[in-house]
């Protein structure tokens, strides 16, 4: 019964790429560095976007080695897993180079980052930001957004469609 598996290791875990494999269970292949626990101390790149894509990208040919077939593949980069605010909006800026590997999935809703640069400490402020920050993942090529705020990112979204079908239509 399950449709999609969000897997923050992106299925580096014995026996997962089997377990999707033998599923029809979509997945999303996220990057991270480090542990819960550490990720946040001091993560360090030598270009943030490069070694994500990297990464996603060895784990999109695992998954496609053990059978898991690439329509059924989404990456996440990541955001707040092990990055800094600095390294977070260098990954949103360049969003499309990870969509190059599978459609990517962008969970930014209400994220630290938001916050760092809004100065809003409390998550439930950062509605505003995080319609914008769901619009500019689309606009970079973001596939799916995960959001808390529903119906605000879905306006947004419907009247950045409607300036996109104009545009094509001029």
């Amino acid at each position: 019964g399950v449709d999609l598996i969000n897997d923050v290791a992106a299925l580096e875990d014995d026996g997962a790429i089997a377990a999707v494999a033998a599923s029809s269970a979509a997945v999303c292949l996220m990057h991270k560095q480090g542990t819960p626990q550490t990720m946040q101390q001091a993560p360090q790149y030598r270009d943030v976007v490069a070694e994500v894509i990297d990464y996603l990208a060895t784990r999109v040919h695992a998954a496609l080695a053990g059978g898991i077939a690439a329509s059924r593949l989404l990456v996440d980069p990541g955001f707040g897993f092990g990055k800094t605010v600095e390294h977070n909006y260098a990954l949103l800026a360049r969003l499309g180079e990870c969509a190059r590997l599978a459609p990517v999935l962008a969970g930014l809703s209400r994220k630290s980052m938001l916050g760092a640069v809004t100065g809003q400490d409390v998550p439930a402020r950062r509605v505003v930001a995080s319609v914008a920050a769901a619009l500019l993942a689309c606009q970079h090529g973001a596939a799916i957004v995960r959001v808390h705020d529903v119906a605000e990112t879905r306006d947004a979204l419907a009247v950045w469609q409607a300036m996109r079908a104009t545009q094509r239509a001029c």
